[in-house]
């Protein structure tokens, strides 16, 4: 048997498939392929983003929720420890040579002055003179007059402009007391 060669020519155009034929490199593997893996590609990209962008947004609304809360709590606690403090009646401590009638501490001078100069010395001792609130304060100071014979001056004085009793803290006097 005789051999016989067979001679062919291709002539194929410089875009044909054989160059593609060869293996391609790992960098066009990721840029090139299909168009339709492109679109789902970019659409996870965007999602992955979206998501971590959605949990930094929450951690830092979760962490300013918290801080807000314990600064609530602190001043809430702040305002109930307040108010225990003035809800607690404070015990008064007067001064030597005072006298504590009820919430109040009373200065009994044993020289005796005119009014105008004694309003002078409580101003002194930064004090003023007696302004009584209600009818219970205005018994027990005339029991003091009475039992004891404490004679004082209290903050009202008759006004002879207006001819009427005014307490040195500006009001009038009260009828009804």
């Amino acid at each position: 048997m005789e051999s016989q060669l067979v001679y062919a020519d291709l002539n194929l155009p410089r875009d044909s498939g054989i160059e593609r034929s060869s293996p391609p490199s790992l960098l066009q593997n990721l840029c090139q392929g299909p168009r339709w893996h492109n679109f789902p590609l970019k659409f996870s990209c965007a999602v992955i983003i979206l998501l971590a962008l959605t949990v930094t947004g929450l951690s830092v609304s979760v962490i300013f929720i918290r801080q807000n809360t314990s600064v609530e709590k602190t001043s809430m606690d702040a305002q109930e420890n307040r108010k225990e403090a003035t809800e607690r009646p404070v015990l008064l401590t007067c001064p030597i040579h005072w006298k504590r009638i009820r919430d109040k501490c009373l200065y009994f001078s044993e020289t005796s002055k005119p009014w105008n100069d004694s309003l002078a010395d409580c101003s002194t001792r930064e004090s003023s003179l007696l302004l009584i609130q209600d009818q219970e304060e205005l018994r027990l100071m005339q029991n003091l007059i009475n039992k004891e014979g404490i004679l004082f001056w209290i903050g009202l004085n008759f006004t002879l402009s207006g001819k009427s009793w005014k307490w040195i803290n500006g009001s009038f006097l009260n009828s009804n007391m």
